[in-house]
C-alpha cells in the first residue's frame, strides 16, 4: 500500500491536478468567505463550512478520475493486476492519496478562522468540530467517486460520471425537502451526505454521524475492490 501511495501523491504534484483542485478550491472558498464573512462582518465558520460543502461535488473528481480510469487510458490497467499488492492495499493506497491531498489543502483554508481569530470572537471547539463533518464528507465523495471511475475507460468519462453522480447526491438531498411520502423523506435523508454535515456545522460531534462516515466510505472502498477483481476475473477468462 506504501509503494502505491508514494506513486499516487507524486502523480498529483508531478502533474496540474493537484495544483488545479487546491487552487479552485481556495479560490471558490475566499470567494464564499468574502462574501459571507468579511462583507458583513461575521465570524461564523459554520455558515462558510455549509457552503464549502458544495465543492466536494464539483472538485472530488479532478481528484479521482485518473486513479482507476488512469491505469485503464494508459494502459497500464494489467500491470495494475499482475502486482504484488492486493487489490484492497491498491485501493486503500489511491484513496490516501488522494485524502492527503484533500487534507492539505484543507489545512491551507485554515487561514479562514485565523482572519476571524484576529479581527473578531472564533469558537475553536465549535470550529474543529464542522471542520471534522467538513473532511468526512470530503473523504466519502472520494471513496464514491473513485467507485464511479472504475465503471470508465478513460479520466475525462470518469470525471464527467462522477459529476453526474455527485450532483445526482445533490438533487436527491433537495428531493428529500420536498417529497411528501414520510417514508421516502426518512430514506433519502438517512443517506444524505449533506444532512449528515448539517450536526457538525451546528457544532455538534455526532458520533452517529461519524459512524455513518467512515461505514460509507468503507463500504464504497468495498465495492470498488470488487469491481476490480470482477473486472480481473473477465479479462483471465477472455
Amino acid at each position: 500500500m506504501g509503494a502505491v501511495y508514494r506513486r499516487e501523491l507524486q502523480g498529483y504534484f508531478f502533474t496540474p491536478v493537484g495544483y488545479v483542485f487546491a487552487g479552485v478550491f481556495l479560490t471558490l472558498g475566499s470567494i464564499f468567505f468574502g462574501a459571507g464573512n468579511l462583507a458583513i462582518r461575521s465570524s461564523s465558520m459554520m455558515s462558510l463550512l455549509r457552503n464549502m460543502s458544495y465543492l466536494w461535488m464539483l472538485l472530488c473528481p479532478v481528484l479521482t478520475m485518473r486513479l482507476i480510469a488512469g491505469e485503464k487510458s494508459s494502459g497500464t490497467f494489467s500491470l495494475l493486476f499482475s502486482s504484488p499488492c492486493s487489490l484492497t492495499a491498491i485501493v486503500g493506497g489511491k484513496f490516501l492519496s488522494a485524502c492527503t491531498v484533500m487534507l492539505a489543502t484543507v489545512a491551507l483554508s485554515f487561514v479562514f478562522p485565523i482572519l476571524i481569530a484576529i479581527y473578531g470572537k472564533l469558537y475553536l471547539a465549535e470550529t474543529l468540530v464542522g471542520y471534522l463533518g467538513f473532511l468526512l464528507q470530503g473523504g466519502c465523495f472520494i471513496a464514491l467517486d473513485m467507485t464511479v471511475s472504475c465503471l470508465t475507460r478513460n479520466p475525462v468519462t470518469a470525471a464527467i460520471a462522477c459529476f453526474g453522480v455527485n450532483l445526482g447526491v445533490w438533487f436527491f438531498d433537495v428531493l428529500s425537502a420536498v417529497v411528501q411520502n414520510a417514508a421516502l423523506t426518512d430514506v433519502l435523508s438517512f443517506f444524505s451526505l449533506y444532512q449528515r454535515l448539517t450536526p457538525f456545522t451546528l457544532g455538534q460531534l455526532s458520533f452517529a454521524n461519524v459512524l455513518f462516515s467512515l461505514t460509507y466510505i468503507f463500504a464504497m472502498l468495498f465495492l470498488c475492490v470488487r469491481l476490480l477483481d470482477a473486472r480481473r476475473w473477465s479479462e483471465v477468462q477472455s
